[in-house]
């Protein structure tokens, strides 16, 4: 046989081969919608049929609501930011004294450190922002202005010195718009 030959027939093997493994001994695996062949139900136990397990919150019956109110009456992270850890209060420190020194990316890799060990902090993030502004980043400075905002909750002290310092950043990058809409949202306050 020439090298053309087997070449054919070890394509005709592979094809046939293909061909056997896409059926099985009961024939096509297709079956059509509203074909009459349907998958058993799934066994059930005793348990599952007592009572049914609820797997959404929105199918969950009133039974549940006693346990959330029994819950802290402490507020939520998004009610107010996590308070500064004596570790995270030195780190700011430290970053506010490089600032008024002149090392930008001295305060940064303080705050940095600060805001892994209070990751909810929004002074932190406000700080961090003003770090960036001193580095001349505003880029990463706005991103961690809107950070700490998201994380102010009803503290309307930060929130205000939030938007007021988004508005600094937006107007030092030419987002005049943005800019005065921070300053309302501020003045909202």
């Amino acid at each position: 046989m020439s090298r053309q030959g087997f070449f054919h027939v070890g394509m005709l093997a592979a094809l046939l081969s293909l061909a056997g493994c896409a059926s099985g001994p009961g024939g096509s695996i297709y079956v059509p919608a509203g074909g009459s062949a349907r998958a058993p139900e799934p066994p059930q136990t005793v348990e599952d049929k007592e009572v049914p397990q609820v797997w959404r919150k929105s199918e969950q019956t009133e039974s549940r609501e006693p346990e959330q109110a029994q819950r802290s009456n402490k507020p939520s992270y998004r009610d107010a930011g996590d308070e500064l850890s004596p570790a995270a209060l030195s780190l700011v420190r430290d970053a506010d004294n490089l600032l008024k020194n002149g090392d930008a990316q001295g305060a940064i890799v303080r705050l940095e450190r600060a805001q892994r060990i209070a990751p909810r902090s929004a002074e932190i993030y406000f700080k961090l922002s003003e770090a960036y502004v001193a580095g001349n980043k505003l880029g990463p400075a706005e991103q961690f202005t809107l950070k700490g905002l998201s994380l102010a909750g009803n503290d309307t002290r930060l929130q205000r010195a939030g938007w007021l310092l988004l508005a600094d950043i937006r107007r030092a990058r030419g987002n005049v718009a943005g800019a005065s809409q921070a300053e309302e949202r501020a003045s909202a306050l």
